[in-house]
């Protein structure tokens, strides 16, 4: 039997249909994540086909994307932005009763962004195939897992049958090796990873991150190295399970506990590329050389240090991306005033994001001219973060404190920055408009982003760890 890598053998599990010359294979899905946004076109699909849900036990559905972060009014009201917002949260709950979904909807404690939700409650799992109307969905890969995003026809089809039509990706190892340096993180570390292969690097590819640097980090910092494979065009991204994986599932409400965990446990530990594999291209990354990085264009490709300036590159694309962000190549970041700062997102806004930006925010004021945004990204993160005193940290600094939410990581919700401002974001897209029409987006890590808040220009977090 030949080589395989962790993608391949779980490919091969979930193959129920090879593919053809003309056809794609046809793979089983074992989980299968819905929100407001991208599944009422899909339920209106079955309904006007008469079809029931599948396998209804292996959907799960929460509310994300359109939901207020602010608490609702005295009569229970919630400020949605628009009617049409209100609706797909209306619709999302009236699908899922429908259709026997379960729902954590807003009365529910496990609530929140839906690529952080998964993990915490344990129905990501090692080994799984797992999709979601949400091109982030390759967070879950940092499980072992092989998850990517499908579009809303495709959710109808996933619902309908619980198998998707798929072709075969390439393989790409990314071998990260040495040690970050404090202030550093896996944010820094994705954004140089995107920044040296490209928006287009990873097409075709499903990356597996892998190397002594990989397995230093927790389960967080995992997933959002996961979260943004995407934006290197990758189809999704992995990390192997290792004894990191079960200690951090363990416990979890939708696993087993006792023998039945110890024998998944047992199970997922076998999940690993095989020592001769051969991937189709390798990537070496030192960790070590890895400065705090910000993104300075308008896709998340476009990346320099904190410390560096901006790359002289050249080429019409270069030229509009710095036009629209109103910044000069060859010039410094740092020190480019900052009007906005948000922490959230998919990408991180769980419990260990909101610590490390708390430990800079602690004992300081943001700039009197910065808004700042602290957006939690479920119910559990949030209770926890307030169990901790880091809510008291945020709003004692200057920050805003809210609900659980997507928030301004997209702008669906009425969070948003106003067009011309510049905003440090721990989100994972900084195209143009996304976080607001005409706004300006350098993406950061939590760090990076509350050291801009408390300076009020884009800043180095290292400066501020080492006073203390």
């Amino acid at each position: 039997m030949s080589a395989k890598t962790l993608y391949e053998k779980i490919w091969d599990a979930h193959q129920v249909q090879a593919a053809t010359a003309t056809t794609p294979g046809v793979l089983f899905v074992d989980l299968h994540l819905i929100h407001e946004v991208t599944s009422p076109q899909a339920f209106a699909e079955l309904k006007a086909r008469g079809l029931p849900v599948k396998y209804p036990n292996r959907v799960l559905a929460t509310m994300d994307h359109s939901t207020p972060t602010l608490p609702p009014d005295a009569n229970g009201e919630r400020a949605y932005i628009t009617p049409a917002a209100k609706h797909q949260v209306e619709t999302l709950i009236e699908n899922c009763r429908e259709f026997g979904i379960e729902l954590f909807d807003f009365a529910d404690s496990r609530r929140g962004i839906v690529h952080v939700i998964g993990p915490e409650v344990g129905a990501t799992q090692p080994g799984m195939v797992i999709v979601c109307g949400d091109s982030h969905t390759s967070t879950h890969g940092a499980f072992g897992a092989l998850a990517f995003g499908i579009g809303s026809t495709e959710v109808s089809h996933v619902l309908a049958t619980q198998c998707l039509l798929q072709n075969k990706a390439k393989t790409m190892a990314i071998e990260v090796n040495g040690k970050l340096q404090k202030g550093v993180g896996a944010k820094d570390l994705i954004l140089h990873i995107v920044g040296k292969l490209g928006m287009a690097g990873g097409t075709g590819y499903v990356l597996e991150y892998r190397g002594n640097t990989i397995r230093g980090l927790d389960m967080e910092a995992r997933m959002t190295l996961c979260n943004m494979s995407i934006e290197a065009g990758a189809r999704a991204g992995m990390v192997a399970p290792d004894q990191v994986t079960v200690d951090y599932l363990r416990g979890r409400e939708k696993l087993p506990s006792g023998a039945a965990f110890d024998a998944l446990a047992a199970h997922w530990l076998t999940l690993r590329s095989d020592a001769d594999a051969v991937f189709d291209k390798v990537i070496h990354i030192d960790a070590s050389e890895i400065a705090p990085t910000l993104t300075y264009g308008t896709n998340p490709g476009q990346v320099t240090g904190v410390d560096a300036a901006i790359p002289i590159i050249g080429g019409q694309d270069e030229q509009k991306a710095l036009d629209y962000m109103r910044l000069q190549a060859g010039a410094a970041l740092a020190g480019e005033k900052v009007d906005v700062v948000f922490i959230g997102s998919c990408t991180n806004s769980r419990i260990s994001d909101l610590r490390a930006a708390a430990e800079i925010l602690r004992g300081r004021k943001i700039a009197k001219h910065v808004r700042m945004l602290v957006v939690p990204g479920s119910e559990q993160v949030k209770k926890a973060a307030e169990a901790e005193g880091l809510d008291q940290i945020f709003i004692g600094s200057g920050a805003q404190w809210r609900e659980a939410g997507c928030s301004m990581c997209i702008a669906m919700n009425g969070d948003h920055v106003q067009a011309g401002q510049l905003a440090v974001s721990t989100s994972n897209r900084n195209f143009e408009g996304r976080q607001g029409k005409g706004a300006r987006t350098l993406l950061a890590s939590p760090e990076t982003a509350a050291a801009s808040a408390v300076a009020g220009v884009v800043a180095d977090p290292r400066v501020y760890l080492a006073i203390g």
